[in-house]
């Protein structure tokens, strides 16, 4: 299966592409350096198509439409919550594809949750991305599209980016990292990387090379599980790397980077959320620069397992602190919507098979 983004192959997708390379675009068009920026600006704003960029020539935005995309996401469903505020966004892109995107509003500034695959092939027993598998890539540009677009519907300022939607950010390594340095770029959106998060559901290499990249974006760490028996029966990728690889991987990030990692554990009632298992995660991590982000989980159609009651989830963190473990249970955000990623996709998928 092609999983690498959608489109034309012969056409330039200019939303990804950096001002440097839009102007080696413009010197093989042969037009002016200066017109680099001018399109780079149109981009950050969110223009849905080549001919609102206003103040380029005619001849050269029909040049355009002819050797490039501009991609434009359009809002196939916008779901917000009553309790809270939270919005939930099913994205159509220009393929037919459709990928989730969730805003989310907190005490301190506006957080975007976007998808990075349309589909995943990781094969998660608890997460509804994965139903279906993968079905390709995003472009760098149909990442800052899902920004853009969230920020200009909800008339919010985007103040930071998990990385933690529908698919496998490192299993499309480098349009996520051409995605940092196009949402970082002073005259673009202009996001500081210590704003940005991406999770990983443990794919070593991806962690090491994230390391090398001199970025501070924060890790994320879905573990989920304290022993390679449990976690390879809810994660398959766990077989590939299991926990004593990932973790060795999260201390080498840590220490190289300074910077703490996530560690992602969603509490499912009777299956991970013991004090035994308590115990294990703290022994586990004892001693490494981390934090543990407690989720309830959200429960799936097509999916077995509930959330731990809040009691089960108290005792959990009691027995983290007892090994000088520090976890915070997430609060639970657009929980009267199809919050949980793919949820929305999902019954997309199934209201068009009907």
């Amino acid at each position: 299966m092609n999983t690498e983004p959608a489109g034309n192959a012969s056409l330039v997708e200019l939303r990804s592409l950096l001002p440097e390379q839009l102007a080696q675009l413009m010197q093989q068009l042969g037009e002016p350096a200066f017109r680099a920026k001018q399109i780079f600006s149109w981009c950050a704003k969110g223009v849905a198509s080549i001919d609102e960029m206003s103040n380029l020539s005619k001849p050269l935005r029909e040049t355009l439409k002819r050797r490039c995309l501009l991609t434009a996401p359009v809002i196939l469903r916008r779901q917000q919550s009553k309790k809270d505020g939270t919005i939930k966004y099913l994205f159509g892109l220009h393929d037919g594809n459709a990928v989730e995107s969730v805003l989310m509003r907190y005490e301190h500034g506006t957080s975007l949750c976007i998808s990075s695959q349309v589909g995943c092939r990781m094969g998660c027993s608890f997460c509804a991305s994965t139903i279906g598998g993968l079905v390709r890539n995003l472009s760098s540009g149909e990442l800052l599209d899902q920004v853009l677009f969230a920020a200009k519907d909800s008339g919010q300022r985007i103040d930071s980016i998990v990385l933690m939607g529908i698919g496998e950010p490192f299993d499309n390594y480098d349009n996520v990292i051409q995605f940092f340095k196009l949402v970082n770029h002073k005259d673009g959106v202009n996001l500081g990387l210590r704003h940005i998060s991406v999770s990983t559901c443990g794919l070593v290499p991806g962690i090491d090379r994230l390391a090398l990249e001199g970025m501070p974006v924060t890790l994320s760490i879905s573990l989920h599980a304290p022993n390679n028996s449990l976690r390879s029966a809810m994660m398959p990728v766990n077989r590939q790397y299991p926990i004593e690889l990932l973790l060795a991987a999260a201390r080498r990030y840590a220490k190289s980077t300074g910077r703490k990692v996530y560690i992602e554990y969603t509490m499912i009632s009777g299956k991970n959320d013991s004090p035994e298992h308590a115990k294990e995660l703290g022994a586990l991590l004892r001693g490494m620069l981390c934090h543990v982000n407690l989720i309830p989980l959200n429960s799936v159609e097509g999916k077995s397992g509930v959330s731990s009651d809040r009691a089960a989830i108290d005792c959990f963190a009691q027995v983290l602190n007892g090994y000088g473990v520090t976890s915070t249970v997430r609060r639970k955000l657009g929980d009267d919507i199809d919050a949980a990623c793919g949820q929305l996709r999902r019954s997309n998928m199934k209201e068009q098979l009907s």
